[in-house]
C-alpha cells in the first residue's frame, strides 16, 4: 500500500513538472479531504442559512424548494465542466491556468483576478455570516447588545484565528476540515430531527413548501423570485476549492474531479432536506420575513429558547468551520497567482513557510483583504445610513458574481479552442463529460450569464457598483502592471498569446 503511495506521489509530481511548476506544497491530501474542503466551503449551513431571510422575503416559501432546486441543477452542470477541466489541467492555478492554456495570458491574468474579487468576497461573506449569528447568541449570553461595531469587531477577530489555524499546517486543516464535512452533516441531521419529533406546532403540509406567488417584498413575484435566488446561488460556491487545492491532493486528475462534482451534488440533497423541514416549522411566514435573522426565528419559535439556542450554537459552528476552509482555498489561489509573478510584490505572496510549508504571507493578505471589503461596507453605511441592503447581501453578491464570471471564462475558452480545433479529446483527463461535455458546457455559461445579472438589479444594486470599482481598478492594473511585469503562467508554456499552433503544441507536450 506504501509502495503505491508513493508511486503515485511520484506520478502527481511529474505530471505537475510537466505544466512547469516544482512540488512545493505538501501533497497529503486524500479524496475525502479534497471533497470535504470543497464541501465545507459550499457549506449548507452558512449560505442558505444565513441567507435564509432573503430568500424568505422574496420568493416566500417556494423559494426553499422550487428556488434551491432550480439553481442546484444548474450549478451541477457547471460543477461537472469545472470537474473536467481540473481533470485535465491539474495546477493549483485552476481557472487562471485553463484560461491562460485555453486563450491566452491576458484571459487568464484578468481570470485571476476577476476570481480574486469573487475570493474576497466568499471569504469575507462566510466569516461575517458567522458573526451575524454568533454575535447576537454572545449578547444574549454576556449581556451586551449587539450592533453593527460589535458584529464587525466579532469578524475581525474570527478572521485572525482563521489566519493562525491556516498559518500553521495544512495537516491540521485538512483534518478539521474532514471532521467538518461530518459535522455539517451531523447537524442537519440533529436540526431535522429536532424539528420533526421536538417542534412546539404541527409542521406545515408538505406543498407549502411548493408554495408560490408569495412574497413580502415590494416587488411582483415574478422579479422578486429571482432576486431571491440569490440566497441558493451564493451557497453553491467556493467548490473550486478542490482545484485551488490539486497540488496538494494525491491522484488529483481523478480526486479532485469527483471532489468538484461531489460537493455540489451532496450539497443539494443534504440542503434540500434540511430547508424543507426548517421551512415546513414556519408558523408565521411573515413574522419571520421581518425578524432581524429569519432563521433565528423559525428555530426559536419551533424549539424554544434554550433548546433552540443550543441547536443555532450547532449550526453557527458549522459557519466557523466553514469560514477556515475559504481561507485555505483563496490562499492557494493567490499562492499560485504570485508564483506566476500576477501581483504586485508577487515574491512575497509566493513565498512558502519553511516550517509549515503553507504560503503564510499570503494567507495574510487574504485576512486584510477580506476585512476590508467589510469595512468598506461599514463605512459607506455609516455615510448612508439610509441605505436598505444588508451588509450580507453585498458581500455575497460580490462573491456570486466574481466567482461565477471566473468560472465561465475557461468554460467559454475551452469551447472556442474546441471549435478551433486546438482542444481536442485527446486532452481531456480521466473524467470527463464524453459527447455531453459540449452541450453542458453551454447551459452553464448561459445560466452564468443570467444569474450575473440578477445578482446585481435593486435592491442590490450596491454590489455591482463595487464590481464596476473593483472593474476599473483591474483595467487600471492591466496598463501599470501587466504589460510590464507578468510573463504569464509557466503552465502555458508559450508567452504568445496570438499562436494557435502553438497552443496546440503545448498540449501536445502535456
Amino acid at each position: 500500500m506504501q509502495h503505491k503511495r508513493e508511486d503515485q506521489l511520484l506520478e502527481d509530481k511529474r505530471d505537475l513538472n510537466k505544466f512547469g511548476y516544482a512540488q512545493e506544497l505538501l501533497r497529503d491530501m486524500g479524496g475525502f479531504s479534497n471533497f470535504a474542503i470543497s464541501f465545507s466551503i459550499i457549506s449548507i449551513l452558512t449560505g442558505a442559512v444565513s441567507l435564509y431571510g432573503h430568500g424568505l422575503l422574496y420568493g416566500g416559501s417556494g423559494m426553499m424548494g422550487f428556488g434551491w432546486t432550480i439553481v442546484a441543477l444548474f450549478v451541477i452542470l457547471i460543477a461537472a465542466s469545472m470537474s473536467e477541466l481540473a481533470s485535465a489541467i491539474p495546477t493549483a492555478g485552476a481557472l487562471y491556468h485553463w484560461a491562460a492554456i485555453l486563450g491566452s495570458k491576458r484571459w487568464g491574468w484578468y481570470t485571476a483576478w476577476i476570481n480574486l474579487i469573487g475570493q474576497i468576497g466568499i471569504v469575507a461573506g462566510i466569516d461575517y455570516s458567522f458573526s451575524l449569528f454568533a454575535d447576537p447568541l454572545l449578547a444574549s449570553a454576556f449581556g451586551y447588545t449587539s450592533t453593527e461595531t460589535t458584529t464587525l469587531i466579532l469578524f475581525g477577530i474570527t478572521l485572525l484565528l482563521h489566519g493562525a489555524f491556516n498559518h500553521i499546517g495544512i495537516r491540521l486543516v485538512a483534518r478539521l476540515n474532514d471532521f467538518s464535512a461530518w459535522y455539517h452533516i451531523g447537524v442537519v441531521v440533529i436540526l431535522v430531527g429536532s424539528l420533526v419529533f421536538f417542534s412546539r406546532h404541527e409542521l406545515q403540509p408538505l406543498d407549502y413548501l411548493f408554495q408560490v406567488g408569495q412574497t413580502f417584498s415590494d416587488k411582483p413575484y415574478a422579479l422578486a423570485f429571482l432576486i431571491g435566488l440569490l440566497q441558493a446561488q451564493w451557497t453553491f460556491t467556493g467548490y473550486d476549492a478542490s482545484a485551488h487545492t490539486i497540488e496538494e491532493t494525491i491522484n488529483p486528475r481523478v480526486r479532485a474531479a469527483w471532489g468538484i462534482f461531489t460537493s455540489v451534488a451532496f450539497s443539494f440533497i443534504f440542503g434540500f432536506i434540511m430547508l424543507a423541514f426548517v421551512t415546513l416549522s414556519i408558523k408565521n411566514a411573515a413574522a419571520a420575513s421581518e425578524a432581524p435573522n429569519a432563521f433565528i426565528y423559525v428555530i426559536s419559535e419551533a424549539l424554544g429558547g434554550t433548546f433552540g439556542s443550543v441547536v443555532l450554537w450547532l449550526v453557527t459552528f458549522a459557519m466557523w468551520f466553514c469560514g477556515l476552509a475559504s481561507i485555505t482555498s483563496f490562499s492557494r489561489m493567490l499562492y499560485a497567482f504570485s508564483r506566476d509573478k500576477g501581483m504586485p510584490w508577487s515574491r512575497h505572496w509566493a513565498e512558502i513557510s519553511t516550517k509549515y510549508r503553507t504560503p503564510a504571507k499570503a494567507i495574510w493578505l487574504v485576512i486584510i483583504l477580506s476585512f476590508a471589503l467589510a469595512l468598506f461596507d461599514y463605512i459607506v453605511k455609516r455615510v448612508n445610513p439610509e441605505a436598505t441592503y444588508t451588509t450580507l447581501a453585498f458581500l455575497t453578491a460580490v462573491s456570486v458574481v466574481g466567482l461565477y464570471v471566473a468560472y465561465g471564462i475557461p468554460l467559454y475558452l475551452k469551447l472556442r479552442a474546441e471549435a478551433k480545433g486546438v482542444f481536442q479529446r485527446k486532452h481531456y483527463g480521466p473524467w470527463n463529460l464524453g459527447n455531453w461535455s459540449k452541450t453542458i458546457n453551454v447551459l452553464s455559461l448561459l445560466w452564468i450569464i443570467f444569474i450575473s445579472i440578477m445578482m446585481v438589479i435593486p435592491p442590490n444594486q450596491t454590489a455591482g457598483y463595487a464590481l464596476i470599482a473593483m472593474f476599473v481598478v483591474l483595467l487600471i492594473m492591466d496598463l501599470a502592471y501587466y504589460k510590464n511585469h507578468f510573463p504569464g503562467p509557466q503552465a502555458a508554456l508559450s508567452k504568445s498569446e496570438e499562436e494557435i499552433k502553438s497552443q496546440e503544441a503545448r498540449f501536445r507536450d502535456s
